[in-house]
């Protein structure tokens, strides 16, 4: 696994030296979830505004829509 160096407040210093009050058994798998929560909550909101651009754009977009319903005729409701 590859290593990184990083500083941190007292206040976060503190909070990771706790590790294991929150069920870690490292301060490196802590800090690892954390990563990967923030890492999912951007991926989240990066989808969330794709979703709303291409919801404005169909929204706008007759020649779109029309093109839609044309592909789903006949599918079963």
């Amino acid at each position: 696994m590859q290593q990184a160096k990083f500083s941190l407040t007292p206040a976060l210093s503190e909070f990771v030296a706790n590790y294991a009050a929150y069920g870690f058994k490292d301060k490196s798998s802590m800090v690892q979830a954390a990563l990967m929560q923030l890492k999912a909550e951007i991926e989240r909101k990066e989808l969330r505004e794709s979703a709303e651009i291409y919801a404005a754009i169909y929204a706008e977009d007759a020649d779109l829509q029309a093109l839609t319903e044309s592909a789903i005729e006949g599918w079963p409701e």
